[in-house]
């Protein structure tokens, strides 16, 4: 049982972890929970490599993780997770200087945003959240099966709750867009990543975990208005919704990346810092069932892969 919960802060979690000669990659890297996840796995002795899609954004998070983790590695890659090509040319470029990588934290996303379409014409959530860091793993895949035992972070949210993933329609080319059912299944997407990870290269000593973070104020909702602010609260006062702080959002993706509590174990969903439970009524918290399908994360494998248009070696 984990001795940390939803009060946990980053720097709780990595009190007792030594990261020392560990390569840790982490997308979304130039705001919010991802320059914390990299802060935080500097400061307990890693090299970060810093992953996002904005230059100029990324150059300001990379200096201002140098200042406060003075005399860490830090390098730094772009990738636009919305463009396949980039995706590829930000990979090789990653591979480049990290032969082996131990962690990778998939932390980037976008958020109940209108319709879009990615590079390859891609639903944008569904594109950026899932087929974006699939494409991005599977790339660095070599380098993870190096780094063994490593572990790949996904970072999936509550919001997996709202829907499964619709395998016969995933871009939103049959049927009227709604931007949260949208991102409720870029999210069950992340999991069942999670769980076809596992099962294909858990063996083989790279382990795959699910995080929701928790509700966190970051630039991830900056599509967001009042309407989506009371949607999301239910029947609670907006105001008093449990946001945590970003050291706090980011406690449960460092903890899955790093507690001894879960070596060697994968397919799994976490959330304020504990493995959870499978979801009951309507409770915030804990797991769909259809999020940990198997059988369901097979489909998706093969579907993302199919749209792609490239199959990857496994296990």
């Amino acid at each position: 049982m984990s001795q940390f919960d939803h009060t946990s802060t980053t720097n709780d979690v990595i009190a007792d972890i030594n990261l020392h000669g560990k390569r840790v990659v982490v997308t979304g890297a130039s705001s919010g929970l991802g320059v914390e996840t990299a802060r935080v796995m500097a400061a307990a002795g890693a090299a970060v490599t810093l992953v996002a899609r904005d230059q100029d954004k990324l150059a300001t998070a990379l200096a201002g993780l140098q200042e406060a983790v003075p005399g860490a590695t830090f390098d730094a890659a772009i990738a636009d997770l919305a463009d396949l090509d980039s995706v590829r040319t930000g990979a090789a470029a990653i591979l480049a200087h990290a032969p082996q990588i131990d962690i990778l934290v998939n932390n980037a996303g976008i958020m109940a945003c209108p319709l879009l379409r990615t590079a390859q014409g891609f639903e944008m959530q569904f594109g950026t959240n899932h087929v974006g860091h699939f494409l991005l793993t599977s790339l660095l895949m070599p380098a993870l099966l190096q780094g063994a035992p490593a572990r790949v972070v996904n970072l999936s949210s509550a919001a997996h709750k709202f829907a499964p993933v619709n395998l016969e329609d995933p871009n939103y080319q049959q049927r009227d867009y709604q931007k949260w059912q949208s991102y409720g299944e870029s999210k069950t997407a992340n999991v069942l990543f999670s769980v076809g990870l596992e099962q294909r290269f858990g063996a083989r000593g790279v382990h795959a975990l699910a995080v929701h973070p928790g509700m966190i104020a970051t630039e991830l909702g900056r599509h967001m208005d009042q309407a989506d602010f009371e949607m999301i609260a239910g029947d609670t006062d907006p105001a008093d919704m449990p946001y945590k702080s970003i050291p706090a959002g980011a406690a449960t993706s460092v903890w899955a990346a790093t507690s001894p509590e879960l070596a060697g174990r994968g397919g799994l969903y976490l959330e304020d810092c504990h493995i959870a439970e499978p979801a009951a009524g309507d409770s915030r918290g804990g797991v769909e069932s259809y999020a940990l399908d198997a059988q369901a994360a097979d489909q998706l494998w093969s579907l993302t892969e199919e749209l792609i248009g490239e199959a990857f070696a496994t296990g």
